[in-house]
């Protein structure tokens, strides 16, 4: 399976803490579209012959793109790649750019899921995230999606935001279980450098974040998310009726995918490609026809790594009968080894051979995964 993400890398306004590349000011779009449209044709060999089943509008703020910008793109992505008849096709949108028209827009596109990043259903956390939309926006966009029949959708809600009480974040959760929303992203609010939230902190504007405020409204997530029917299938993801994120899984089981844009990351083979962080040499380079990327191969030892971090996250786990495939009997018998404490500690179960995270596990997911890391 073959997947492609595209990074549009535009916003109204900045998140507080939000560190992905984008630009506030959209007057390099229409020359961002022409190097997208260069770099698709440039890079169309690379799935040869393969058909892709996911494509991911990510950013930044894909919901900016016009009717025309989607339809520019569709027609170039179909002339150069086969694309499965049933193919996931997601786009990221702001509450606020879901009016009646826009969503009557996409309607008519390939987009058959919907991400919402809804973030919070409380004002008083949007406002100190620099959110653009009301918590009554958010509320009525996931109506009027599906009204407009859009039933494959998922939204994003962040926990351990200064102020927000366990059962603030209770009613957050409960309000998405009366939207009927059949796919939820959650992740704990943290501080990333050259972001305004750090800023804040580094400044002393704002108290640290709190990690047991985290931890707690962590559990209450895993809780809430699992008496009210959902299957929590990585640790941030959780759907029902197996609504799984199609192109998430991919990046998780290490499939092949190409990212588009500035700042957009591959995975192809064996290898890491990651293209420039910057608008601006992105579009340079690509007028003349270069596709400004840097490439990193994966040495066993990166690849082993990454196959425990990203493995582990998931209800599928670390599989034995996989890792003796692909890595040497020194890898192996290293880490048989080091994860018997962590089973023996009840941070990790084993059946048959699969490994997986318990509850408790999954509290500490980074930091066993990194005991269990090779290093140099």
């Amino acid at each position: 399976m073959a997947g492609i993400y595209i990074h549009i890398p535009f916003c109204k306004k900045a998140c507080t803490y939000c560190d992905f590349h984008f630009s506030t000011s959209l007057k390099m779009k229409a020359e961002f579209m022409d190097a997208l449209i260069m770099e698709i044709d440039l890079r169309k060999v690379v799935f040869s012959g393969q058909e892709v089943s996911t494509i991911y509008f990510g950013g930044g703020t894909p919901s900016l793109l016009t009717k025309d910008e989607l339809k520019i793109i569709f027609e170039k992505l179909s002339d150069s790649f086969n694309i499965s008849e049933r193919a996931e096709i997601t786009l990221e949108a702001n509450p606020d750019d879901l009016t009646f028209e826009k969503i009557a827009e996409i309607k008519e596109s390939p987009i058959n899921r919907l991400s919402i990043g809804v973030q919070s259903f409380r004002d008083d956390d949007l406002k100190f995230m620099n959110r653009a939309h009301t918590a009554e926006n958010a509320i009525q966009s996931i109506v009027m999606v599906q009204d407009a029949g859009f039933e494959n959708l998922t939204i994003d809600l962040i926990y351990g935001t200064p102020g927000m009480t366990d059962g603030a974040w209770i009613q957050n959760l409960h309000k998405s279980f009366d939207l009927n929303i059949p796919h939820l992203s959650s992740y704990a609010l943290t501080v990333e450098e050259k972001t305004l939230l750090h800023q804040q902190i580094k400044s002393k504007k704002m108290a640290p974040l709190s990690e047991e405020q985290s931890a707690r409204q962590f559990e209450i997530l895993m809780r809430e998310m699992s008496e009210n029917g959902y299957e929590q299938y990585e640790i941030s993801n959780f759907c029902k009726s197996n609504a799984y994120s199609r192109h998430n899984s991919a990046y998780w089981s290490k499939d092949n995918y190409l990212g588009l844009g500035p700042s957009a990351h591959s995975f192809i083979g064996n290898s890491r490609l990651w293209n420039v962080s910057n608008n601006t040499k992105y579009i340079k380079s690509l007028s003349a026809g270069i596709v400004p990327l840097e490439l990193e191969v994966l040495s066993e030892r990166d690849r082993y790594n990454e196959y425990v971090m990203t493995s582990l996250r998931t209800k599928w786990g670390c599989h034995v009968s996989q890792m003796e495939a692909e890595f040497s009997k020194t890898i192996n018998d290293g880490f048989k080894s080091e994860i018997q404490k962590h089973i023996q500690n009840g941070l990790v179960t084993e059946d048959k051979g699969v490994f997986t995270l318990s509850d408790d596990g999954k509290l500490l997911a980074d930091r066993i995964s990194a005991d269990l890391f090779l290093l140099d």
